[in-house]
């Protein structure tokens, strides 16, 4: 397997925290149709899911259950076809109300194949 470089999985970083971000859900579903592999698959603690339509799903919920918040990228450390990297939800411009660090693999399309997530910082925990 060739290595993906490690521009391109920080483009694919930045490009998978946009569709976190996108509230329109035919562009949000356009945009996990072009990063997502078929069988793409997202697991953090309070869900594990498989494929597009779960995947485009999720992110709709996770919209209405955060309305107005949004996503911001950290670092990207990357190397093969994997990336790590934190990020944090909050209102634009203060402080995160909650933090995490997920786990990007890519297939040998570019695409995102995984994605293993973890919450750092929740309000109330």
């Amino acid at each position: 397997m060739n290595a993906i470089q490690s521009t391109d999985l920080r483009q694919l970083a930045e490009r998978y925290i946009a569709t976190w971000n996108e509230t329109d859900p035919t562009a949000r579903r356009k945009l996990v149709d072009e990063l997502w592999a078929e069988d793409g698959r997202y697991t953090d603690p309070l869900a594990a899911v498989v494929g597009r339509e779960a995947i485009d799903a999720l992110l709709g919920a996770a919209q209405g259950q955060f309305p107005g918040l949004e996503f911001t990228l950290g670092p990207v450390d990357a190397h093969h076809d994997i990336a790590r990297f934190t990020w944090n939800l909050g209102p634009a411009g203060a402080e995160p109300l909650v933090i995490g660090f997920d786990v990007l693999v890519a297939d040998e399309d570019g695409r995102i194949a995984s994605v293993h997530g973890f919450l750092d910082l929740v309000p109330g925990a």
